[in-house]
């Protein structure tokens, strides 16, 4: 099978050497996504909602690339820096996961790249 790199303006560009997803047959792997604004490169303003916010944009915007979407997602990981924030960040991640979300495990990590409060990977059927 061949290994399709998927690219798009509409979510940061990798801060080192990575891409954003790779295609594999019918299946999608994104890079771990933080709340980086595309258009700026820099990291959004306010606490966990809106960084939340900002990345779950960052992953449909990539999967959208794909020919995807976060209604085909079939599983993420996602990372807290702390999870004191977990009942906040699950209401921002329900809004966009709706009645039926995929699998997942979050963690709490020591520290995430760029001082973010928040790192979501996903992967994702094509349509």
């Amino acid at each position: 099978m061949e290994r399709e790199v998927i690219r798009t303006d509409g979510a940061p560009q990798p801060i080192g050497p990575y891409v954003q997803a790779v295609r594999v047959g019918q299946f999608v792997f994104t890079a771990g996504q933080i709340p980086l604004d595309p258009a700026s490169g820099r990291m959004v303003e306010g606490g966990i909602e809106e960084q939340t916010e900002r990345v779950l944009e960052n992953l449909k915007a990539i999967l959208e690339a794909a020919g995807s979407s976060l209604s085909r997602v079939v599983r993420t990981t996602c990372f807290l820096a702390d999870l004191e924030d977990f009942a906040a960040f699950n209401r921002i991640y329900a809004k966009y996961f709706g009645e039926n979300p995929p699998p997942r495990t979050t963690v709490q990590a020591a520290r995430l790249p760029a001082g973010a409060l928040v790192e979501i990977d996903c992967i994702a059927i094509v349509e």
